[in-house]
């Protein structure tokens, strides 16, 4: 079995100018590859080339072995990703939202689905009410349920601490290792020492020159350059 996500010789950035060292990676199935280094340094860029939110300015990403196609019904498919953006359906309610993916992944008992997430989330006591009607948190909150209702099997994840207390941040935290147990390969950008800890199998270190960490056998190998 092949590495569920690669990127070789990959250059992010915008205009033409990068804003990182070059990427070079592979994550196997159940291993999570946190991307770490300073503000600014093109972590959520990474990402975002990654999910294929943004094309690259050089080099290539696969997933499964075939290339990154965002609007393909296979990549909707394998992947799931989480950014900053709130992007909901002003007219939906929190339930409505989490229903509507359930259902359209074919999950077998949606609503059941749904009541875990809900209270999984602390989103059960407002899962009436719409987006406009919560809190930051709450739609932070809102966003992950929806992401970790569906099946995938890549999950990308651009700081998904933010806006969470440390209760939330610590489940969050278990949650994540319990998908990489069971086989979800996860692409983790944090800046939560303890989030990072807690799950990450490797590291990729961001900057001029970019790096891996192997957290689980302690060596350090140049990814890029």
């Amino acid at each position: 079995m092949g590495d569920v996500l690669e990127a070789e010789r990959l250059l992010v950035g915008y205009a033409g100018a990068p804003v990182c060292g070059e990427v070079s990676f592979g994550v196997a199935a159940g291993k999570v590859l946190a991307l770490v280094g300073f503000n600014g340094a093109g972590k959520s860029t990474v990402v975002r080339t990654l999910a294929g939110r943004q094309d690259p300015l050089a080099g290539d990403v696969r997933v499964h072995g075939l290339p990154v196609m965002p609007d393909a019904v296979w990549f909707r498919r394998y992947v799931a990703a989480v950014f900053d953006e709130d992007v909901f359906f002003p007219s939906l309610t929190v339930r409505e939202h989490l229903l509507l993916v359930a259902r359209g992944h074919s999950l077998s008992s949606p609503e059941e689905a749904v009541e875990a997430e809900l209270g999984f989330f602390g989103l059960a006591e407002r899962s009436h009410a719409v987006p406009d009607a919560l809190s930051s948190g709450q739609r932070r909150r809102l966003l992950l349920a929806a992401a970790f209702i569906r099946p995938s099997s890549l999950l990308i994840l651009d700081e998904p601490e933010q806006r969470l207390d440390p209760v939330m941040r610590d489940a969050l935290a278990e949650r994540i290792r319990q998908l990489a147990d069971a086989g979800t390969t996860v692409v983790l950008v944090t800046h939560d020492p303890r989030l990072l800890v807690r799950t990450a199998t490797a590291c990729l270190v961001i900057d001029e020159v970019v790096e891996t960490v192997d957290t689980e056998r302690g060596a350090e190998i140049i990814a890029g350059a």
